[in-house]
């Protein structure tokens, strides 16, 4: 692992073609402010551009992934510091979802309301046992209506609602039953997960793994028929790229794959 860099809370570190930011102000519960939400946004934008860089890993130090929002940044602020805030949340939210690389959360604690949010977002979530995931706002008289809108693409509606209504956590089992993440594994065996995971998918070819992850989200929103006539579309022309001719041809002739850069 190589550390690249540490700024304003965020490390940024990479183990070969695996980007890893680590959320670093556990004293503050890794709430993500304004000044957070830039840094990480420019992170983002950074590994995107950077053709070595084929998967980001988001995780935190300390007991709580994220608490969500810094109460004491909002609580102090205007209306324009808020639509600042929440705007910045949402540019953040959507370079996850258009960046054509995977980004994977790997939650250990506590994730809540924006904290909620940004692992609803992610590609990909595993977690440990002992994480909860809820979107507590109610609870201080500000709903969590962003969140809401990761949250309740990723679970069942009547579950969103109940969560968002009543503020109440949901374990890691259930958190995953549900869809909110992929995988629970047990708190010793995170990190050596999350590794794995990442190079695994770190070891595919590039190009097919962002035509698929950008095929994938542009095809959830159509309506079934048009879906397929977009899917089958999207395979003809993924056929025609060199990696699928030389996956192929490794696979016939048993051998491993040479991707293209």
């Amino acid at each position: 692992m190589v550390k690249l860099k540490s700024n304003k809370g965020i490390l940024c570190e990479r183990d070969e073609s695996v980007f890893f930011i680590t959320l670093k102000h556990s004293r503050r519960r890794n709430a993500l402010s304004l000044e957070k939400l830039v840094t990480l946004s420019d992170e983002i934008d950074s590994f995107t551009k950077d053709s070595a860089l084929r998967v980001l890993v988001i995780q935190a130090e300390g007991p709580v992934f994220s608490a969500g929002h810094d109460l004491y940044e909002i609580k102090d602020g205007t209306s324009e510091d808020h639509s600042k805030l929440f705007d910045q949340c949402a540019k953040t939210m959507e370079q996850i979802r258009t960046t054509p690389k995977p980004v994977i959360a790997s939650v250990d604690g506590l994730a809540t309301a924006a904290g909620c949010q940004l692992v609803a977002t992610c590609d990909i979530a595993i977690a440990s046992t002992d994480s909860q995931f809820a979107t507590p706002g109610v609870n201080v008289g500000l709903f969590c209506t962003m969140p809401g809108v990761a949250l309740s693409r990723a679970i069942p509606k009547k579950k969103a609602l109940d969560m968002m209504l009543t503020g109440e956590p949901i374990g890691a089992e259930e958190a995953k039953s549900l869809g909110l993440i992929s995988r629970v594994v047990p708190k010793n065996k995170l990190k050596a997960e999350t590794h794995s995971l990442a190079h695994q998918i770190a070891s595919s070819s590039p190009a097919v793994i962002s035509m698929g992850k950008q095929a994938f989200y542009k095809q959830i929103e159509l309506n079934i028929e048009t879906a397929y006539d977009f899917a089958k579309d999207q395979m003809v022309k993924h056929l025609e790229h060199p990696d699928a001719k030389e996956g192929i041809s490794a696979f016939i002739n048993k051998r491993r794959p040479n991707w293209t850069k």
